[in-house]
């Protein structure tokens, strides 16, 4: 099973805002809801026989208990072991046997699940997963030994792994008291104390079809996908919906500083994340604010990476993303790998300027440029059934409408040098949080 994940790529979000202007339409999308309430999302690609299904539930960790943290992933986990019909174990086996291959991943938003194969397969998948949605069946010897195997993979994932770790302590100093500070994988503490019945409740409140979305991306029609909806999920009753986590209203305003030491870090490591607007709580300034990512510090085009790794030579690497595809607020990152010999003092120094450079130098130019790039990266997204079916699961899991997901060029086209600079300017002024890691010594 995929391991948790705690952030979306900004380049990949980014991607998704670039829709080339020669198409009103990204994907060519269509979305339909079956009368149980479950949503289907359908992206036609008949470049080859392949097909990626992906069904996303609108829960992940932040809709846990307190002191339950990990319940999301680990239900992720066990919803591979057996149902009433499924022998324990036998899911991935079945879909591996049928040339397909099969993961999961948990997130503080949601939790999908996910196929790649052929497309004379697809009927495999679909039975297999509208199965799970509602005749999971959990022994207390799988639960035990998930359990396990997710405290373990805590363990590796983040406690022996210095970037996560320091992650995780960076998001809980920026969140605070925000659901959005808990750990997607929990801590030991939580997991340990988490009961097969947390698990089965989750499971009963969340995992129902009108919580669902299902994606089908590849070589299929919206006439054939909707009969296989109906046939395998459409079969499936829909249920009352639990209480989801309520999102507090930030209006805080700070900047936080932490230094972190750690044995297994290699180099040294600046990270600055700000609070940032999402779809969800200013949808209006998403698409500015990802021109400016794009411009300032995605790829070695970009004004901060020109800046400071080759003109300066003060960074070994640098970069910025922007995440906006989140249910509450959003994050704007920007990180920097000092060169040998530079302090943490000498690189923000020079960070700031270099940021500060960029800033002042938008202009209608530099704006058209940028949107061009992120157009021409277009290209390859639209024959990538993958990306497809990623990109708009995930945005519709958060609240986009298949219209939103499939027109984002209307609105990326009408962003000018002035919505950059103001988003720029904006983004630098709010809450953030700085972060250093360094390796340990043995003198520390």
């Amino acid at each position: 099973m995929g391991k948790f994940k705690t952030f979306i790529s900004g380049a990949v979000l980014s991607l998704f805002l670039g829709v080339s202007p020669v198409s009103a339409e990204l994907f060519g999308l269509s979305s339909f809801v079956l009368d149980n309430g479950m949503q289907v999302l359908v992206i036609p690609n008949h470049k080859a026989p392949i097909i990626k299904h992906m069904v996303w539930y609108k829960a992940g960790s932040v809709d846990e208990p307190r002191g339950k943290g990990g319940t999301a992933h680990l239900l992720e986990h066990l919803m591979f072991r057996g149902t009433r019909k499924v022998k324990d174990g036998v899911f991935n086996d079945l879909i591996s046997r049928n040339g397909g291959e099969s993961n999961a991943f948990t997130s503080l938003d949601y939790t999908a699940y996910h196929q790649e194969l052929d497309i004379s397969r697809l009927e495999l998948a679909m039975f297999l997963e509208a199965d799970r949605m509602q005749n999971l069946k959990i022994t207390p010897e799988a639960f035990a030994k998930e359990r396990d195997i997710v405290f373990q993979e805590r363990k590796q994932v983040v406690d022996n792994n210095p970037l996560s770790y320091f992650g995780e302590s960076m998001r809980k100093l920026l969140w605070q008291d925000h659901p959005y500070a808990l750990s997607v994988g929990g801590t030991p503490e939580d997991i340990m104390a988490i009961t097969q019945e947390d698990v089965e409740r989750f499971y009963e409140q969340f995992y129902a079809p009108n919580n669902a979305i299902l994606v089908l991306s590849g070589d299929i029609d919206v006439k054939t996908a909707r009969e296989l909806a109906e046939k395998y999920y459409g079969k499936v009753k829909s249920r009352p919906v639990g209480k989801k986590v309520d999102f507090p209203k930030l209006s805080r305003r700070f900047k936080a500083d932490m230094q972190m030491r750690l044995e297994a870090a290699n180099a040294p490591r600046l990270v600055r994340t700000y609070l940032a607007p999402s779809f969800n709580t200013n949808a209006g300034q998403i698409y500015a604010l990802s021109v400016f990512s794009k411009y300032l510090g995605e790829g070695e085009n970009s004004k901060l990476y020109k800046n400071l790794v080759l003109k300066q030579k003060k960074a070994l690497a640098v970069s910025s993303s922007y995440d906006y595809a989140d249910r509450s607020y959003g994050t704007f990152t920007i990180a920097a790998v000092p060169a040998e010999g530079v302090s943490r003092e000498e690189l923000e120094k020079a960070l700031d300027d270099a940021v500060a450079e960029a800033v002042s130098g938008i202009n209608a130019a530099e704006v058209d440029k940028t949107k061009h790039k992120m157009l021409a990266g277009l290209v390859y997204l639209k024959d990538n059934p993958n990306d497809a079916a990623y990109i708009a699961g995930m945005l519709a899991a958060v609240g986009f409408s298949a219209e939103e997901i499939d027109n984002g060029d209307i609105h990326l086209r009408d962003v000018g040098y002035r919505d950059v600079k103001k988003a720029a300017d904006a983004i630098l002024q709010a809450p953030a949080v700085s972060g250093w890691l360094l390796p340990l010594k043995e003198d520390d």
